[in-house]
């Protein structure tokens, strides 16, 4: 895309931005503008300090040293009033997060206006608000039905509700945060072409992303954050995917590729099964796992992923049908039997399932195979035994902590997926459930995911991969099944099918499993 014109107005400077938490810099020293039409796409590392800088940016963190400048209708830049988010929505500053902010008992009408209205206000101005709504859709594309219920929405309509939000409190800055984290490729392509119109139409654009191939087709200009300072900062036409990398995580990062497999003997069967009773069940749910292959399980978020790693997990048990691993029929199973049966398991929400904060490294590092001699003897924990084994296994996964005592807490998300990964695979299991492995992680670190995933398929594990994430499907995945309001469909070989179709389905269309 062509860069806005030299003389846009800057509608935003941040102006040597240093941010210290005790002895880490989160920021270093960092400038940066935007104009008037320019969408700037913001990469780094996990921990590389791109949150800290726009929790900054909104008010709920206070700089160090340097200082937020806006401009105002056009004028002078003047400097934001530090840690009051207020202060950032009356300048104009909108912020979508990845993880939406709305109420979903209420209407899409009542979740945009909800902080709008003053409380001694005698009535709701709800005409105006839907007249303005309604010429706000018309000029963005951001179609939505503004008395449908959130809770009806799809994903995509979700997001379109947060972007309407802040450009109805008159933003002319918007940051988004991964914001195709969850998102069809269609939904996706819908988005940008959304984006692209709104800064036509004069609005400031900020994103995070992690998706390199998204971040060259939709973005004007890219800067680059490594360890808290800025190192990069050039028109996107002046680069590529390749340099991004090295960039972001200052070495080449080598590609993961998947190269032929030799499937064997089914090892791990599902069949008939349903669980849950909520909009995330499944329903009639078959599968079939073979040792030495990844078989892949795409879906938009909410159609029932989740509560299928619940039932494979042990966590949940199921209202109907079976499930089997190699010769072990496996009722009434819990988390427990399913780890004593030879299946590991890296959750979809690694801060809340994937370790426990408060203990340390060498401890989450332990925790599945605390029942073990190495971790016990005699019921008494072997507390020196279990932290020479967490060295080894640091160094061998190369978890980035201050030593095997340190909390696991403060540890950078892709550092706590390094933890997951090493307990969930030093053991090689049979079977690896692998939900959402890769999200929100860096190049560097989604490319350590992706060798260890194919390492455990090299060996002749079996790895149910559940993704939303298609470039990753499509690079990982031997075969792929589609998930779809809890009905999963059959699986076909990742060469047959194409990005395309697959989003296809996972919007519901053209599902071969019976609805």
């Amino acid at each position: 895309m062509a860069l806005p014109a030299k003389d846009a107005p800057v509608l935003l400077r941040l102006d040597g931005i240093t941010k210290r938490f005790g002895a880490l810099t989160a920021n270093d020293g960092v400038y940066l503008d935007l104009r008037q039409g320019e969408i700037l796409a913001l990469l780094g590392e996990n921990g590389a300090g791109k949150t800290t800088l726009m929790n900054i940016l909104f008010g709920h963190y206070v700089a160090d040293e340097g200082s937020v400048l806006v401009s105002r209708d056009g004028g002078e830049l003047a400097q934001l009033e530090p840690g009051s988010p207020h202060a950032a929505l009356d300048a104009g500053i909108g912020m979508v997060h990845q993880h939406f902010t709305l109420a979903e008992n209420l209407s899409v009408l009542d979740n945009i206006l909800l902080g709008t209205e003053k409380l001694s206000a005698l009535k709701s101005a709800r005409a105006p608000a839907r007249r303005k709504l309604a010429d706000l859709m018309t000029r963005s594309g951001l179609t939505v039905g503004l008395d449908m219920r959130v809770s009806q929405l799809s994903v995509g309509e979700k997001q379109r509700v947060e972007i309407l939000k802040a450009l109805y409190r008159n933003a002319r800055v918007l940051v988004l945060d991964e914001p195709t984290a969850v998102l069809t490729p269609q939904e996706s392509d819908t988005l940008f072409a959304i984006l692209k119109k709104l800064a036509a139409a004069g609005l400031g654009i900020v994103f995070i992303s992690h998706k390199l191939a998204e971040v060259m087709a939709a973005s004007h200009r890219i800067a680059v954050l490594r360890g808290g300072a800025k190192v990069a900062d050039l028109p996107t036409s002046q680069c590529d995917q390749r340099q991004l990398a090295e960039l972001m995580v200052g070495h080449e990062v080598s590609e993961t590729v998947r190269g032929a497999g030799a499937p064997g003997d089914t090892l791990f069967v599902l069949t008939g099964v349903s669980a849950g009773e909520s909009r995330e069940s499944i329903r009639d749910v078959n599968l079939e796992l073979r040792s030495g292959e990844i078989l892949g399980i795409a879906g938009v978020s909410g159609n029932g992923q989740t509560m299928l790693a619940r039932v494979i997990s042990g966590l949940e048990t199921p209202v109907a049908g079976s499930m089997r691993l190699g010769d072990r029929a496996l009722t009434h199973a819990n988390a427990r039997t399913m780890i004593d049966a030879g299946l590991a398991r890296i959750p979809e929400d690694r801060h809340r399932d994937g370790i426990v904060g408060a203990m340390t490294v060498s401890e989450n590092l332990a925790i599945e195979a605390i029942r073990k001699p190495e971790s016990q003897r005699f019921g008494l924990l072997r507390f020196a035994a279990m932290r020479d084994k967490a060295k080894a296994m640091i160094d061998a996964y190369d978890i980035r902590c201050q030593g095997e005592d340190s909390p696991a807490r403060l540890l950078s998300g892709g550092n706590i997926q390094k933890i997951v990964l090493a307990r969930t695979l030093e053991g090689e299991p049979k079977v690896v459930l692998a939900a959402q492995p890769s999200r929100g992680l860096d190049v560097g670190a989604t490319s350590e995911v992706y060798r260890r995933l194919l390492d455990a398929r090299a060996r002749g594990a079996g790895v149910l991969l559940i993704s939303e994430d298609l470039d990753e499907l499509m690079r990982l995945s031997d075969r792929i099944a589609v998930i779809h309001r809890g009905h999963l469909s059959a699986a076909e070989p990742t060469e047959t099918l194409d990005r395309g179709t697959l989003g296809l389905r996972m919007a519901g269309h053209t599902m071969e499993a019976a609805e």
